[in-house]
């Protein structure tokens, strides 16, 4: 049994419109999402002891999301992660987005999905959010529309995103929401045992863009399936030369294009198939954090992606995506000049992002899982965020 109900939770300036707050409850979970933003600005789940905490960081009031902030909960789009220097290429016309970070556009732009006011619908068991992104929205081509869902089923909040567009665009919607599974307000998330079941993972620059790797220089890897190749079999001339059939993951040397790096986790510090304790592994490896997109299996099926442990409260999150990827983030740039919820500061490290999307710089990468929709078409992904305790 869902319980929802709906209250207004403030004003934006200038009589721009009323955010009202939705609270989902459940035996098991609390959840406070808004209309600014679809912004989840509360999420509450038990302990062993049977003691609730909100577990994810944000504001208790409206002004604390309509300041600079690094999208505490919020759902970005158009596009997801960063586009390399905001530009990319549809039918021969180059498009221009907002540049946001550093040299290159990072989800959605200036005035991305985040912060923007969406219409909310009341469901059974949750709530629906819709808007249209109009045609040229922070140099988007096309008009999209957009909706949102969440729904609670027990320990589970799913999350389902749905777009349609009236001209071929990029589309990578996610939400952003930062966890600490100790409590919002903890100092850090060092206690943390992280499990992420991928394979590979891209490799980034000083930009936090996916490398470009030569693929001359890569005669070893021919066939290793690291990377996926968008010539048909037919044209690679190393493959006829040997007489044998390329499958679309495999590489192919003899082309002399260069394409983004997709790197075995084995053996490296993105090796996170089994638990590893957070802090002990930013220490060993001498890591900063990770800000960094793991590859998941291909499959627009359900399917099991990350598990989260706090061993001191026992909570458990488990997560599970139709996406093709998810960016791991340890909130390497939070700085503690934010105050949030209950007065708490979060500093560097005070919470982690899993943020299933497709992978960054995608519309630039032809290699890369397809980030276009076109008219006619449906974009539909769904992600679970399963809560327990252990």
């Amino acid at each position: 049994m869902v319980s929802v109900t709906r209250a207004v939770f403030g004003d934006l300036p200038l009589g721009a419109g009323t955010v009202e707050k939705f609270q989902l409850q459940s035996d098991q979970l609390r959840v406070d999402i808004i209309s600014w933003g679809c912004t989840i600005t509360a999420l509450e789940v038990k302990d062993r002891q049977g003691r609730a905490s909100d577990l994810v960081l944000g504001f208790a009031e409206l002004e604390g999301y309509l300041q600079k902030q690094p999208y505490f909960g919020a759902v970005v789009g158009r596009v997801a992660n960063r586009i390399a220097k905001g530009t990319f290429t549809l039918d021969g016309k180059e498009y221009q987005l907002a540049i946001n970070n550093g040299p290159n556009s990072l989800h959605g732009g200036v005035r991305g999905f985040d912060k923007v006011l969406w219409t909310p619908q009341v469901l059974s068991n949750g709530v629906e959010f819709s808007r249209v992104s109009p045609d040229g929205e922070e140099g988007y081509p096309g008009e999209l529309k957009v909706w949102v869902t969440y729904t609670l089923d027990g320990g589970e909040l799913v999350i389902n995103y749905r777009a349609q567009a009236s001209q071929t665009t990029p589309v990578n919607l996610t939400n952003h929401s930062y966890f600490n599974l100790a409590g919002q307000g903890s100092p850090n998330i060092y206690d943390h045992e992280v499990t992420i079941e991928a394979d590979t993972f891209l490799p980034v620059d000083e930009t936090l863009i996916p490398t470009a790797v030569p693929l001359g220089a890569l005669f070893t890897l021919c066939g290793y399936e690291r990377l996926m190749c968008p010539l048909p079999p037919s044209d690679c001339k190393r493959l006829k030369k040997a007489g044998h059939v390329s499958s679309m993951y495999q590489l192919c040397p003899a082309q002399c294009l260069a394409y983004r790096e997709v790197a075995p986790v084995q053996g490296t510090a993105f090796d996170l198939r089994k638990p590893v304790e957070l802090g002990k592994h930013l220490q060993e490896f001498h890591m900063n954090g990770f800000d960094h997109n793991f590859c998941l299996k291909g499959s627009k099926e359900k399917r099991f992606c990350a598990r989260v442990h706090h061993a001191g409260s026992g909570r458990v999150l488990e997560v599970y995506t139709t996406q093709p990827g998810v960016q791991f983030y340890t909130g390497n740039f939070l700085d503690g000049t934010l105050k949030g919820k209950r007065g708490a500061l979060y500093p560097k490290h005070s919470g982690f992002c899993l943020e299933t999307q497709n992978w960054p710089d995608a519309v630039n990468q032809p290699h890369f899982p397809p980030v276009l929709l076109k008219p006619g078409e449906e974009y539909d992904h769904t992600t679970w965020f399963k809560f327990s305790v252990a």
